[in-house]
C-alpha cells in the first residue's frame, strides 16, 4: 500500500486521537510541519518527533500547502454536535467537501486534510473526507472504512467498551477473546416494539443508511451531488426500507405501521437507545411515551422550527402533486411527468440542492427528523443532544422513523397514484414465457419454495474505533438473523427464433397481513420487497436460469459491511473495501415465523429494448452488484423503467390479486414460498 493511501488511513483511523499519534500498533507515524499540530503541540513539536517518532518503523511526510480558509466550520464546534439534517450545518459540510475536492492532487489533499483533522468537528471531517475520497476519481483506490471502525459507540451497547479495553489491555493479541454484545438492550420483550429491535438495531442495516447518505450527499458541488435518477433513489430506497419493515412486522404478527400523518398528534412509542453520542460522549437522549411534537427553538443548534413551517411545506409540496408541476425559482412551471417527476418530488422532498425551489417548498424531511430529534428539549433548556433521529448512523433504531418515513411515501404515492396503471404492451415480453419457477435451499436435500432463517454470532474488529485504547485486534460477537443461502430457478420459453435479452426482475411479498387477512395487490404494492434484478440472454427455445442469492442486485455481502477480524490492521495487508454502499445479505429475507410464512415469489422477465440504458454496466464489476439501492459509481441507473416496476403503479381494476396480474402474462410468475424461522444460534465460520 502507497504512502498516500496509508496516510488517508490514518486520517481515519481512532478519530479523535491526535494525528500525530502513532498509528497500526504504533508502526505509522504522521509526520507534520509544526504549524500543523494543534495549537497545544505546537510549542512541543521537537519533542513529539522524537517520542513518538522514534519507535515508529514508518514515517509518512505531510508536505505543507496553501491551506483553505476553515473559519467557516467554525459554526460546527470541535465539540460539539454534528448534523447533517440541519440546512446549516449540512452547508459547512458540503463547502468543506469541495475545499477538499479543489485541490490539484491527492497529495495536496492529504495535507490540507491532515491540517483540517484535529482541528475541526471530528464526525464532521470524517464525512466530508469520505465523500471526498469517494467521488474523487484519483482517490478511487484509496479505501474507506466504515464508521462502525470510526465511531463504534453509535451502534453497539456502550457498556461492553470497557470491557473491551480492559481485554485489548490486559491480554496479548493472540489470546484475546471476542466480547459479547447483548443482542437487545434498548427495551425489555414487554414492549411489542421490541420484537423488531433485531431489524432497526442491526449494525448493516444502520451502516447502509449512512453510507447511502455518503453516496448521495444533499450538499457539495453540483458534480458530487448531482447524480442520475437521485431523487428516485431517495424515494425507493427509503419505501424499500418501510416495506421490509412492515414485513418484517407481520412476520412478528404486529400491524403495519402508522404513518406519522399528523405532527400534532402524541408519538406512543417510546425509544431509549443507550447509545453513546461519541462527539459528546454523552449517551444520546430518550424519547417516553406519548411526547407531543410542537416546535424546536435552538439557534444555538441551528434548529429553530415549527409544525407550522412543516406543513406548510407539505402542503406547498401537495400542491404540486395535484396540479402535476411544480413552481421553479424563477417562476416556470415544472411538469411532474411518469418519467421525471418522481425525481424531482424526491429532490424536493429530501431538500437537496437540486429541489427546484428551496425557499418555496422547504425542508419538509430534514427539519420533521430534527423536530423529533429535539423533542425532548426543543427549547434547550436542559442542554440535551439530539436523539437518535437527528442522526443518519442512528436514525433507523427509531420506531418513529419508520412512520415517519411511512408518511413520506404515502406523499410520493399521491404522485405514483395519478399514474395511468401500466398498459400490455408496457408490460408483456412477446416470444417469451416463464414455465416454471421455484427457489430452494443451495445445501442439502432442502424442500423446494421453503426458504430457512435462524440467529447468526458473527465477529467485528472494533479495536481501530478505540480510541487512546488497546492496538491490534479487538473482537466484539454480536447476533444477528440470518438465512440459509438460495438460489432461484427459472425455466423460460424463448419461442422466436432469434436470440433475445430480457431483465429478470424478482420480488417477495407477503399475501397476508398481520391479522391473517389476504392483501389485495393494491395493497400489496406497497409491500413488495426487491430480491433481485439481472439481465440475461434468451436463446430460441427452452432456457435454465439459475441465480444465487449472493447474487442479489440490492445487497452488499458480509465482507463488505463489516470489516475481516482476522487479518492485520496494518495497512496493506487487509482487504478493505470502500463500496459499501448496499443492504446487508443477511438481511435479504424477511425473517419469517415459526409455523412459515407465506409469501408470493414473482418474477418477471421484460424485454431489455425497453430496459436498456447506455452505459457499460457490468454487474460483475466491483461496486456494480448492489445498484438497485446504490445506483452505480459514475454511470447512469442501469435500468430505463421506473424504479420498483411493475408495482410503482396502480394496478388495473380487474386485477384483485396478485394471481390475476400473473394470469394475464406469460413472461411472469407467481410461486408460492414459505420463509421458516428457527428460533437457534449458529457462529459463522
Amino acid at each position: 500500500m502507497s504512502d498516500l493511501q496509508t496516510g488517508f488511513l490514518c486520517l481515519m483511523t481512532r478519530p479523535t486521537e491526535p494525528l500525530f499519534y502513532p498509528k497500526y500498533n504504533g508502526e505509522v507515524f504522521m509526520d507534520l510541519p509544526p504549524e500543523y499540530l494543534p495549537e497545544r503541540y505546537q510549542r512541543i513539536a521537537g519533542s513529539i518527533k522524537t517520542h513518538h517518532g522514534s519507535t515508529a518503523k514508518h514515517h509518512i511526510s505531510i508536505k505543507p500547502v496553501e491551506l483553505p480558509d476553515f473559519g467557516y466550520t467554525a459554526r460546527v464546534p470541535r465539540h460539539g454536535e454534528f448534523n447533517l439534517f440541519n440546512p446549516a450545518q449540512r452547508q459547512v459540510a458540503g463547502r468543506l467537501v469541495g475545499d477538499l475536492l479543489s485541490q490539484p492532487d491527492p497529495q495536496a489533499m492529504l495535507s490540507v486534510a491532515a491540517y483540517a483533522r484535529d482541528r475541526l468537528n471530528p464526525t464532521l471531517f470524517q464525512y466530508a473526507l469520505a465523500v471526498a475520497l469517494v467521488h474523487r476519481k484519483d482517490t478511487g483506490n484509496v479505501p474507506v472504512p466504515s464508521f462502525l471502525e470510526m465511531f463504534p459507540t453509535r451502534f453497539v451497547d456502550p457498556a461492553l467498551f470497557p470491557k473491551l479495553v480492559e481485554e485489548g489491555f490486559v491480554v496479548q493479541q493472540g489470546e484475546r477473546v471476542a466480547i459479547e454484545v447483548p443482542p437487545s438492550f434498548s427495551a425489555s420483550e414487554a414492549d411489542p416494539e421490541q420484537r423488531l429491535a433485531y431489524f432497526r438495531e442491526d449494525i448493516g442495516v444502520n451502516l447502509h443508511h449512512w453510507h447511502w447518505h455518503l453516496v448521495y450527499p444533499q450538499e457539495g458541488p453540483l458534480e458530487v451531488v448531482d447524480k442520475d435518477r437521485r431523487g428516485e433513489l431517495f424515494y425507493y430506497m427509503h419505501r424499500q426500507t418501510v416495506a421490509r419493515y412492515n414485513v418484517e412486522r407481520f412476520c412478528n404478527r404486529l400491524p403495519a405501521v402508522k404513518p406519522l400523518k399528523n405532527l400534532r398528534e402524541p408519538i406512543p412509542e417510546a425509544y431509549f437507545p443507550k447509545l453513546l453520542n461519541s462527539a459528546l460522549n454523552r449517551t444520546y437522549p430518550g424519547r417516553h411515551a406519548n411526547m407531543v411534537l410542537s416546535h424546536v427553538n435552538r439557534p444555538d443548534d441551528d434548529a429553530v422550527a415549527t409544525i407550522l413551517e412543516l406543513e406548510s411545506s407539505l402542503g406547498r409540496i401537495k400542491e404540486a402533486i395535484q396540479s402535476g408541476f411544480a413552481m421553479a425559482a424563477d417562476g416556470t412551471r415544472v411538469p411532474l411527468d411518469p418519467k421525471k417527476g418522481i425525481d424531482i418530488l424526491g429532490n424536493i422532498m429530501e431538500n437537496s440542492i437540486l429541489s427546484v425551489n428551496v425557499p418555496y417548498y422547504g425542508n419538509y424531511h430534514s427539519l420533521g427528523h430534527v423536530l423529533i430529534g429535539f423533542i425532548h428539549d426543543p427549547d434547550n433548556l436542559y442542554l440535551e443532544g439530539h436523539g437518535v433521529m437527528g442522526d443518519f448512523t442512528t436514525a433507523m433504531r427509531d420506531p418513529t422513523f419508520y412512520r415517519f418515513h411511512g408518511h413520506v411515501d404515502d406523499v410520493f404515492d399521491m404522485h405514483k397514484q395519478k399514474l395511468s396503471p401500466y398498459k400490455a404492451h408496457e408490460l408483456s415480453f412477446p416470444g417469451v414465457s416463464i414455465s416454471d419457477a421455484t427457489v430452494q435451499i443451495t445445501s442439502g436435500k432442502a424442500a423446494r419454495n421453503r426458504l430457512l432463517t435462524f440467529w447468526q454470532r458473527t465477529q467485528v474488529d472494533l479495536g481501530t474505533g478505540l480510541d487512546f485504547g488497546p492496538q491490534g485486534n479487538v473482537l466484539a460477537t454480536f447476533t444477528h438473523i440470518q438465512h440459509a443461502p438460495f438460489a432461484y430457478q427459472i425455466m423460460v420459453q424463448n419461442e422466436t427464433a432469434e436470440q433475445k435479452k430480457g431483465t429478470v426482475r424478482i420480488f417477495l411479498a407477503p399475501i397476508y397481513d398481520a391479522n391473517g387477512e389476504q392483501l389485495l395487490l393494491s395493497q400489496q404494492r406497497r409491500y413488495m420487497l426487491e430480491m433481485d434484478k439481472f439481465v440475461v440472454k434468451l436463446h430460441p427455445g427452452d432456457n435454465r436460469i439459475i441465480r444465487r442469492s449472493d447474487q442479489s442486485s440490492v445487497t452488499i455481502p458480509y465482507e463488505r459491511t463489516f470489516r475481516r477480524v482476522d487479518a492485520s490492521n496494518m495497512p496493506g495487508t487487509e482487504s478493505f473495501r470502500f463500496c459499501n454502499c448496499g443492504w446487508p445479505d443477511h438481511m435479504l429475507l424477511p425473517k419469517g415465523h415459526p409455523d412459515g410464512q407465506p409469501f408470493d415469489l414473482f418474477i418477471m422477465i421484460s424485454d431489455y429494448k425497453d430496459d436498456a440504458v447506455s452505459t457499460g454496466f457490468n454487474e460483475n464489476e466491483n461496486c456494480n452488484d448492489s445498484h438497485s439501492y446504490c445506483g452505480l459509481r459514475d454511470q447512469l441507473y442501469p435500468d430505463r423503467r421506473a424504479m420498483g416496476f411493475p408495482f410503482d403503479r396502480q394496478p388495473v381494476a380487474q386485477d384483485h390479486l396478485m394471481k390475476d396480474f400473473v394470469g394475464r402474462f406469460p413472461n411472469m410468475s407467481r410461486t408460492v414460498a414459505e420463509v421458516m424461522f428457527t428460533n437457534t444460534i449458529i457462529s459463522r465460520t
